[in-house]
């Protein structure tokens, strides 16, 4: 393209696409977009260019400081969680969950308490007191006369602290 006014295959009377040209446009106006589109790429093409030797120097400035790929990647997933503890949905949510395990840990407390409760009440209770005597009994029942010359006891000749249900 020496020359805008010299005629190319592309700037021919049937369009820069190479079908018929685009309605509304004069062959003068086809031409003009396509040497104006031909210069763009020409740019994008240069600017490219530019940025692969700037990349290249980067990289060799890195490598004359030390900076290893590794150290690069850990510095910029550092920097990656440090703007996202920052950010706003972040903070919502460590509250939220802050606030919700504050929420299950009382709800845990009151049950281990209702639970504790419960239990004390059983242990009371003639039902369990019951039982626990007929666990004595079947343990005495089972084991028999004890076979080391000590004296067997009856269940209710125990302490108190041999009572205990199991």
């Amino acid at each position: 393209m020496d020359s805008p006014n010299q005629d190319s295959p592309a700037m021919s009377s049937v369009g820069a696409s190479g079908g018929s040209m685009p309605p509304g446009l004069t062959e003068d106006e086809v031409e003009e977009l396509t040497l104006e589109l031909s210069k763009v790429e020409d740019e994008i093409q240069t600017l490219r260019q530019v940025l692969s030797a700037k990349e290249r120097h980067a990289m060799d400035l890195k490598k004359r400081l030390g900076m290893t790929p590794l150290e690069e990647l850990k510095q910029n997933i550092t920097k990656g969680w440090q703007d996202v503890q920052s950010s706003n949905a972040y903070k919502r949510t460590q509250e939220t969950l802050s606030q919700a395990g504050q929420v299950t840990s009382a709800a845990f407390s009151s049950m281990g308490s209702a639970i504790r409760s419960k239990f004390g009440e059983m242990r009371n209770s003639p039902t369990f007191k019951n039982l626990g005597e007929k666990m004595e009994n079947m343990k005495y029942k089972v084991k028999g006369d004890r076979a080391n010359g000590e004296s067997a006891h009856s269940p209710s000749e125990r302490s108190p602290a041999d009572n205990a249900p199991f």
